[in-house]
């Protein structure tokens, strides 16, 4: 039984790209393996696809959503992906401290310190002129 739904992925694909960058996708894509092209498939599909691929709500929240519940989950090398998703997605750097700032409310100091390194690094990678605060 072949559960792939081919038009889903392609929406899916879409959106990922724009969010997370056509090069990074491809990369990720051609990396993939016969252990982990399914899974790679199905994420593309059923998170980028359904997940994201309504209009319901606009890709700029959808990003803000992502990276409170990220940041909330501790996952640091997703939320890393996230903001520079998010920042592609039109997230304002005061939006992100915004964020950071509910997630260090709602799950501790530690975790919203976190994020605000990892939210720098993403800054300084993207931006190198760009000056953000000496501390978070």
């Amino acid at each position: 039984m072949n559960t792939f739904d081919e038009d889903l992925f392609l929406k899916g694909l879409e959106q990922r790209k724009a969010t997370l960058g056509a090069e990074y996708v491809e990369r990720n894509l051609a990396a993939a393996d016969d252990f982990t092209r399914p899974f790679q498939e199905a994420m593309t599909a059923w998170c980028w696809g359904f997940g994201w691929g309504d209009d319901v709500i606009d890709a700029k929240t959808r990003s803000m959503m992502n990276l409170s519940m990220i940041g909330a989950l501790g996952k640091m090398t997703e939320w890393e992906l996230h903001c520079r998703g998010a920042i592609n997605n039109g997230v304002s750097v005061q939006e992100l401290r915004a964020i950071i700032h509910v997630i260090a409310i709602y799950c501790g100091v530690p975790q919203g310190l976190e994020c605000f390194r990892a939210a720098k690094k993403v800054l300084a990678e993207m931006n190198p002129t760009a000056e953000t605060a000496d501390n978070p």
